[in-house]
């Protein structure tokens, strides 16, 4: 069985959240850059600007590229062939993240949900684990701003409804969002499993490239469909207007119980900060 040093974790975790929330992922400075050039309002184009220029300054200062470094949210996947050594996994992650945090100079946001006492350092961490084939430890951390993750909604729909259902849901969620989660935004969609896991699963597709396409043509052609149906909103990038009001929308579906269609929709602000090491 491959052993894994918990103190080769705790780097790999720090460093992740200092270069996710101070390196624009290129993908999306692509669709940034794509996005400028379709734009035909101005207002739409400037902001897009400024958030390009943004995103260089945050690269060169190593400053965060928003003041909300969001809540450290990560899926581990941890092969059967090997074992984590030096401490818990879950405790080595937190110790990576509140080293990230302190490190990289980033705003530490978790608090108590009802005396909203910040807890100091950034932790707990929200954290998925699996178990998968292999000897490898995949860790993926996601920064989960507070604008985009409250306009973020779980639904459970009648059978009935199919398709056409979670479309209206998905699109006037966005709609009724507006502004809020710093658009243009990046919507994880999930579709069956439970109540619960099916908002696990949106936000697991937050996860993906977004220059990618799905591998079932079937759900790449409804991806699509809900991207175009979504910037037709006329929101557009911080809400002024424009074409682009998403950058893409991320479909993850899984089997769900005959009497039920769970739905979640997970909304990420136009930064989409996330990485993901290999151990």
């Amino acid at each position: 069985m491959r052993e894994i040093q918990g103190s080769d974790v705790v780097e790999a975790v720090a460093e992740m959240c200092k270069r996710s929330n101070t390196e624009l992922p290129e993908d999306v400075r692509n669709k940034f850059e794509e996005a400028m050039a379709a734009e035909t309002s101005p207002a739409a184009k400037e902001v897009l600007r400024q958030l390009l220029e943004n995103a260089d300054l945050s690269r060169d200062t190593k400053l965060p590229l928003c003041q909300d470094c969001g809540l450290a949210v990560f899926f581990v996947e941890i092969g059967d062939d090997c074992r984590v050594v030096g401490g818990n996994l879950r405790d080595l992650i937190n110790e990576g993240t509140r080293k990230g945090y302190d490190e990289g100079y980033l705003r530490k946001s978790a608090c108590d949900p009802l005396t909203r006492a910040n807890t100091g350092d950034g932790t707990p961490a929200v954290i998925h684990f699996d178990v998968v084939p292999g000897d490898k430890l995949k860790i993926a951390y996601m920064a989960k701003g507070g604008g985009a993750e409250n306009m973020s909604r779980v639904t459970m729909l009648a059978p009935a409804q199919g398709w056409e259902g979670i479309k209206k849901f998905v699109v006037e969620r966005v709609a009724e969002a507006g502004p809020n989660p710093c658009p243009p935004t990046v919507i994880g969609v999930g579709i069956g499993g439970t109540f619960e896991h099916s908002a696990k699963i949106a936000k697991r597709g937050l996860l993906r490239k977004l220059d990618d396409t799905h591998p079932d043509p079937d759900i790449a052609a409804r991806e699509k469909e809900l991207e175009e149906a979504i910037n037709k909103l006329g929101i557009g990038p911080m809400g002024l207007g424009g074409k682009t009001t998403t950058l893409g929308v991320k479909i993850t579906m899984e089997p769900c119980h005959l009497a039920s269609l769970p739905l979640a929709v997970n909304v990420q602000c136009h930064s989409q900060r996330h990485e993901e090491v290999v151990l």
